[in-house]
């Protein structure tokens, strides 16, 4: 992989001169480098709900099956890009896993795509995904969009061709640089993990709550210690006994242990449960809000009412509402960088969401009924989303005769009448 991106980045390590280049020192002045993020992606995903809906959209992306279509008989085409699409992006990722790290990635506010070219033909021979963290687009005076392209491995900045980069960008505000869902979530995912770590903290301390220790004596002043390397410290007496409390009494192997208490000293537990916080409430409006950031239906999280109807409905709601744009943005990243204008004229990149609902079979049956009976698809295109070969006499279509056009209905409806009478005669 290393030297995949290596060569990727042949001719690039010193870019030609660029007119009216903006520099990095003046992106980073004008805050184009982001300083922090107070929610980081690995942080954030500690909270079971966050990981499952990255995990979740990402892995529907990666499944999804990706092939090259005529614009005009809308037939699937064999292209010297299939290749590269349906076999192997690169030596190090199968095509689930290269656009699964791509939606990853977007979801963290912009998915990446390096394109390594042949020097002489410049035909896409290889796509390189690669970590938000690394680049930086970023537009020059004359408002071409480039991007800085950190290597992974020697920390070097190089600088990128836009025709050289497939951008899939999450939500933006200036239009060339997206937004993290995570960033936009920023105070939900604080407020869920600030309520995790104060369950991990209660259970961390025996399931007990806080409390106080009092006691007459004066405990102003301070003793002194010896440490286990023989260096003598001085602490103070408030500090010494907290120590020592939690020492004996703090953490599950600890809990419901017999306290000594000598001294004078009583301990006074103070009553504050995770009943009084509402802490499962709270827990499960924190999995609904992070739900609606990502467009994720509850049920997808093992979360809210569980019913057959419902869900199935959301299941539909969730590929036509959360996966529907985002897969039309990766249909014109693709077509627009991969394709040549001649072949862009013919062609496009197509993104087949039929396969996100392989395991409804009632859905996909009665889908594919109501669009047989309409004459829609024949039985081979049928077996062609199925995945399975085609049949002798499986590309003939078929439709109602209930339904004729309405130019043609005083003529039906004449031959249905004269054709009454004469039967009538008939007899």
């Amino acid at each position: 992989m290393a030297n995949r991106f290596e060569r990727g980045l042949m001719g690039l390590s010193s870019p030609p001169h660029i007119r009216n280049d903006t520099t990095v020192a003046t992106l980073t002045a004008a805050s184009a480098f982001a300083a922090g993020d107070c929610t980081s992606a690995s942080s954030a995903m500690k909270l079971s709900a966050v990981d499952r809906c990255i995990e979740l959209i990402s892995d529907s992306i990666g499944k999804l099956p990706i092939y090259i279509q005529d614009r005009d008989s809308r037939n699937r085409v064999q292209h010297e890009l299939n290749r590269l699409l349906t076999v192997r992006p690169n030596e190090a990722q199968t095509p689930t896993d290269f656009k699964k790290h791509i939606e990853a990635n977007r979801l963290a506010g912009n998915g990446y795509a390096l394109i390594v070219r042949d020097p002489v033909t410049l035909k896409p021979q290889e796509l390189i995904s690669v970590p938000h963290e690394l680049v930086c687009p970023y537009l020059d005076t004359d408002g071409h969009v480039w991007y800085r392209l950190i290597h992974p491995f020697t920390g070097s900045v190089s600088t990128v061709h836009r025709a050289d980069m497939i951008h899939v960008m999450a939500y933006s505000h200036n239009g060339y640089k997206g937004i993290s869902v995570l960033e936009r979530a920023s105070e939900v995912i604080a407020a869920a993990r600030a309520s995790q770590q104060y369950n991990l903290n209660y259970y961390a301390n025996g399931g007990q709550p806080g409390g106080v220790l009092e006691t007459e004596a004066d405990l102003s002043g301070t003793k002194a210690i010896t440490l286990a390397d023989g260096k003598e410290i001085s602490v103070s007496k408030k500090d010494l006994i907290r120590r020592e409390w939690e020492k004996r009494h703090s953490g599950p192997s600890n809990a419901q242990r017999i306290a000594i208490l000598d001294y004078g000293l009583k301990y006074t537990p103070i009553s504050v449960t995770n009943r009084d916080a509402q802490f499962v409430e709270n827990a499960e409006i924190s999995v609904q809000d992070i739900a609606r950031f990502f467009g994720v239906p509850l049920y997808k999280l093992q979360s809210g009412k569980q019913s057959y109807n419902s869900n199935e409905q959301n299941s539909i709601e969730y590929v036509v509402s959360t996966l529907h744009p985002i897969v039309t943005r990766y249909e014109e990243a693709f077509t627009y960088r991969l394709l040549t204008f001649a072949d862009a004229e013919r062609y496009r990149i197509r993104i087949n969401l039929n396969a996100e609902l392989r395991g409804d079979f009632t859905a996909r049956g009665s889908w594919y009924e109501k669009m047989r009976n309409i004459g829609a698809y024949s039985a081979n295109d049928i077996r062609d989303l199925e995945d399975l070969p085609d049949v002798d006499g499986g590309d003939e279509r078929y439709a109602s005769l209930n339904y004729v056009p309405l130019s043609d209905w005083k003529k039906l409806s004449q031959n249905r009448n004269d054709g009454g009478n004469a039967n009538a005669n008939n007899t």
